[in-house]
């Protein structure tokens, strides 16, 4: 038997570590024709699930989800649990994602993005802000299973040629900066993810990565923090990964937390 799980249920997990894997199952016509998809969720064909449920993760929430939460999500989902899977449809499908302001990504096959196979990603060596910032917008809202690759900045271009990986933050490609705009902009741009949160993130990394701290309060502690971290971690791999975990708890704050007001205020003894 299958079990649902509402859209509000989702966002309160996802950015957390009982973050759900989400996949998209909607048959191919109607995946092509939409030309967008609930943002960080993976394309699966559902009449091919023998050949890739393998490759999901054991212990972790799946959650699948077809246009409207119907026949095609919730017998994928069966299938999935009867194998031993914790999976749940997503009740109201992909519509009702939408419906309710949850952020889409529009779907860019086009840029190397097909969302049925991992992607290929390739920038300068001991990153700072954009390349962290970029990797975690890349792994949490357009393509989980992203690859990041870091080398020399005169070497990008050549391992993109050579191994099909989609270069960024470096000049004169699709992601990179244009004018007072950052790699991080180009991003949000290109997948039109548009959430009020992601603008408002966007404006923080600019000011952290092109010297405008005046953009937002938080760009000068992002700076701060980002230059310490990449001082600490030689190892740019290690910076990333402690990179995505600064992103979420960032996200987490501007998601959910921004109307707390921290002060001082013990207890005072009886």
């Amino acid at each position: 038997m299958s079990a649902p799980i509402s859209s509000e249920t989702v966002r309160a997990l996802q950015y957390g570590p009982s973050a759900p894997l989400l996949l998209d199952v909607r048959r191919a016509e109607a995946y092509a024709s939409a030309g967008t998809t609930i943002a960080g969720a993976l394309r699966r064909d559902p009449a091919a699930l023998d050949s890739w449920q393998h490759e999901l993760p054991r212990g972790r929430m799946i959650v699948v989800a077809c246009a409207h939460g119907h026949e095609m999500s919730q017998q994928t989902a069966a299938a999935l649990r009867a194998e031993g899977f914790d999976a749940r449809y997503l009740t109201g499908g992909i519509q009702g994602w939408q419906d309710q302001g949850e952020p889409m990504l529009r779907q860019r096959p086009d840029l190397g993005v097909p969302g049925d196979v991992p992607s290929r990603w390739v920038t300068r060596a001991r990153p700072k802000i954009d390349r962290i910032a970029c990797p975690w917008l890349l792994r949490r809202f357009i393509d989980p299973l992203a690859e990041i690759i870091f080398v020399p900045a005169d070497e990008v271009r050549l391992y993109a040629h050579e191994t099909g990986a989609i270069p960024f933050d470096v000049p004169d490609v699709a992601f990179s900066h244009v004018g007072e705009q950052c790699s991080f902009d180009a991003f949000l741009a290109a997948f039109e993810l548009d959430a009020a949160g992601l603008v408002q993130l966007g404006r923080i990394v600019r000011g952290a990565d092109t010297a405008r701290p005046e953009l937002a309060p938080q760009a000068a502690g992002l700076l701060a923090i980002s230059l310490g971290y990449s001082v600490l971690l030689e190892d740019d791999q290690r910076w990333l990964a402690k990179g995505i975990e600064l992103y979420d708890a960032l996200w987490a704050w501007i998601s959910r937390a921004q109307d707390e007001v921290h002060t001082w205020r013990p207890v005072q003894a009886a």
